[in-house]
């Protein structure tokens, strides 16, 4: 299942969203280094986030950075020093929602964030469209490390962003229609509510929570996602929410 596009027009252009795609793509293009150079592994483990410098407030150490990367080689107690000391593993937070593992990582989280963010902005305005977006990323790291507080796993990507903004987009436009292309046997097309599509996405995210080794930061997609949803709840307005009309600025 993957969203194309939604038939749910805005009254304001969606600036923040569009710069923030093009902030992420150009992180990917034009910051981090090729993902097949020696640099990259480097690169990676300076600038993310990881759950045990979280936990620890420390940058890793030697022991706990294994050849294989690990979800329980963090030691609270490290005796060697710091690979990385000068790294603020706060402000990696921040710094990890622009960095994206491969293309398709990349290109799938900016389509969602494309379809789904143009209405969260004309709702809640452009800065405070920002703010909540880097709020609901640092909240969905938070879920990821409470799930997996021991990894040394870097954490990349926008995806956890994202979920909260589709968490919103669930709470304020369930009835949105949603033009989605279905993988079942056969391709179709079809025009979905929005309330259906991001509740198989949701589901969709546990299956990954029975599979360590899929690579997939589910916690942060569930938690990003729960905080959008609590947020929105918060946020809107009294009253039924009036379905959209077909036609508008996009």
């Amino acid at each position: 299942m993957i969203p194309l596009r939604d038939v749910n027009p805005t009254h304001r252009r969606a600036v923040v969203t569009f710069l923030l795609l093009v902030l992420n793509v150009g992180v990917y293009f034009g910051v981090q280094p090729d993902l097949s150079s020696p640099e990259a592994n480097d690169f990676v483990f300076e600038r993310a986030a990881i759950p045990c410098e979280l936990v620890t407030g420390e940058p890793l150490s030697p022991e706990e950075l294994p050849t294989a990367r690990s979800t329980t080689a963090c030691n609270t107690q490290p005796e060697g020093p710091p690979i990385f000391p000068g790294k603020n593993v706060w402000l990696a937070a921040i710094v990890s929602m622009f960095l994206h593992g491969s293309l398709l990582h990349l290109g799938g989280n900016m389509l969602f964030l494309w379809i789904f963010g143009n209405n969260v902005e004309d709702r809640l305005g452009h800065l405070r469209y920002l703010g909540f977006y880097l709020v609901g990323g640092v909240a969905a790291t938070a879920a990821h490390v409470l799930v997996q507080p021991n990894s040394t796993v870097p954490v990349v990507g926008a995806s956890g962003a994202i979920a909260a903004v589709m968490g919103a987009y669930l709470a304020w436009f369930p009835h949105a229609r949603i033009h989605t292309l279905f993988f079942f046997f056969i391709i179709f097309f079809r025009d979905v509510s929005a309330k259906w599509v991001l509740a198989l996405w949701f589901i969709s995210q546990f299956n990954d929570a029975f599979n360590p080794n899929s690579g997939v930061a589910w916690g942060a997609h569930v938690g990003g996602f729960v905080f959008g949803v609590l947020a929105g709840l918060a946020l809107r307005p009294s009253g039924v929410e009036p379905r959209p009309a077909l036609r508008g600025r996009r």
